[in-house]
């Protein structure tokens, strides 16, 4: 049965199932302290690689699921099944010793030498250290300790710039699906279209929700539910428009099934399936209770016509949009997860830089560069309720951030600026005036639009001018000013 199940190429001699087994309800099983019997579970993946899924994804923070993931590769060997994972640090700074030691954590739970494909998550973009990160987890890519370097819940902005810095990124994991389609509203999938960049979509089928179990069902009670997923993805239907627009689409996608002769789950997955860029849908298992291989096997044993594909899309407009772009869910209000906030999650945020509190009553930000001591400034200074930010350009460390992309360097810019204003207790909200200075008016059109898109609901005083910018690198440097109650 295994060439019944399409593949897809991430690169050249790596290819992953389409349907990629996600083991984040592993976390949930073990809930209020229950125990696995993990020999069991791993052998309960035998079935789905025999079947053809022979992709599984997993992530540091799902319980005992890279164990397990670990003791099947031991047992079977490695070469038959892709085992990708995630690591999710907890804000601020990480050293390139913790990286190694989270890398080196990954590979002892999975029991290998070498990661298959490792997904980086950042909570914050106004902390630059999570480049850091990237730059380390680079390190050891290089020295073989990872296959392939992806991404999991990262915007199309910092996606693109990331990947104008150099950064070698084969994959970005997202939630998409027919209740959330901002990774293709906000054109994230013609940003990995043009740059090769592979989506896996997570959240496809919405914990349940676009299954005939809630098709034509009451509404449930909210405070009641059984999974996490389900307490997730019920915030996305109540942001979507609610049970009575959910009931709309369910009656769609039920009808495109019935005409096809197939489930619900399989047109709300192959409809994903079918986007530009998108490699595969992540389909969650509890392992030995609850599975759906011969569900997802019909996936590739149908295709939806043009007509199909309209009516859906007819539908799914006529959803109230999820806000933000995509990760947005986890680091802006309103915060989609389970708990409907980050406590399940993190604890707080540490402010991005060193502040320091002067006698003569400022607050000072330093972002640590060279030239804050050379020059005698700082990156901000607060008196009272005004925050004044130095002229910024997209350096970090000895790197430029956005290489040679204006646009690039501005939203790196713009995400120093906040990260200064954060230190304060402030936000990118409080601004009331930005000045632009491009070293090259033929750029303006592009760093226009970066600004418009930050700052499009703040809309801020601003100035634009064209100047001779320090260094040869740096395309655009911005400067701000807020006033904090």
């Amino acid at each position: 049965m295994n060439d019944v199940v399409e593949r897809w190429e991430i690169t050249p001699g790596f290819s992953i199932s389409r349907v990629l087994t996600g083991l984040w309800q592993i976390a949930d099983m073990e809930r209020d302290d229950r125990k696995l019997d993990l020999e069991q579970a791993a052998e309960a993946m035998r079935p789905y690689i025999e079947a053809g899924f022979t992709t599984f994804d997993m992530a540091d923070h799902y319980g005992s699921s890279e164990i397990i993931a670990g003791l099947y590769g031991e047992a079977y060997g490695h070469d038959s099944a892709e085992l990708f994972t995630k690591w999710v640090p907890v804000p601020g700074p990480v050293s390139r010793e913790d990286v190694r030691a989270a890398v080196q954590r990954a590979m002892d739970r999975l029991r290998t030498d070498r990661l298959d494909l490792l997904q980086y998550h950042a909570w914050n973009y106004a902390d630059p250290s999570y480049l850091d990160t990237l730059f380390h987890l680079e390190e050891l890519k290089s020295e073989g300790l990872i296959r392939h370097l992806g991404l999991t819940n990262v915007d199309t902005v910092h996606l693109g710039m990331i990947l104008k810095s150099g950064v070698e990124i084969v994959s970005n994991q997202v939630c998409f699906s027919l209740l959330d389609q901002r990774a293709r509203t906000n054109g994230m999938l013609d940003l990995c279209k043009e740059q090769g960049v592979t989506v896996l979509a997570f959240g496809t089928i919405a914990g349940g929700f676009l299954t005939e179990r809630w098709y034509r069902q009451p509404e449930p009670d909210w405070d009641r539910l059984e999974t996490w997923s389900q307490m997730k993805y019920g915030r996305f239907i109540r942001e979507a428009g609610g049970w009575e627009k959910l009931q709309d689409l369910l009656e769609v996608v039920h009808r495109v099934a019935e005409r096809h002769g197939v489930s619900m789950a399989n047109v709300a997955c192959r409809y994903i399936l079918d986007q530009p860029a998108v490699g595969g849908v992540i389909v969650g298992a509890r392992l030995g209770e609850s599975e759906h291989r011969e569900d997802n096997l019909r996936l590739f044993r149908f295709s939806l016509s043009e007509s199909d594909h309209a009516e859906i899309r007819e539908a799914v407009e006529a959803l109230d949009r999820i806000p933000g772009d995509c990760g947005d869910e986890y680091r802006r209000p309103p915060y989609l997860t389970a708990a409907g906030d980050l406590s399940d999650h993190l604890d707080t945020l540490p402010p991005p830089y060193e502040t320091r509190t002067g006698e003569d009553g400022r607050t000072r930000v330093f972002s640590g560069t060279v030239w804050e001591d050379v020059a005698g400034y700082c990156r901000a200074v607060r008196r009272g309720d005004r925050v004044l930010v130095s002229g910024t350009t997209a350096t970090h460390r000895d790197r430029v951030i956005g290489g040679r992309d204006p646009a690039a360097q501005a939203h790196f810019i713009i995400d120093k600026i906040e990260g200064a204003l954060q230190c304060f207790g402030a936000k990118l909200e409080d601004v009331v005036r930005t000045r632009i200075y491009l070293k090259s008016m033929d750029d303006w059109k592009a760093v226009a639009e970066a600004h418009g898109l930050r700052f499009k609901t703040i809309q801020p005083a601003n100035t634009l001018v064209c100047a001779d910018i320090i260094g040869s690198d740096y395309l655009v440097e911005i400067e701000a000013e807020a006033m904090v109650d």
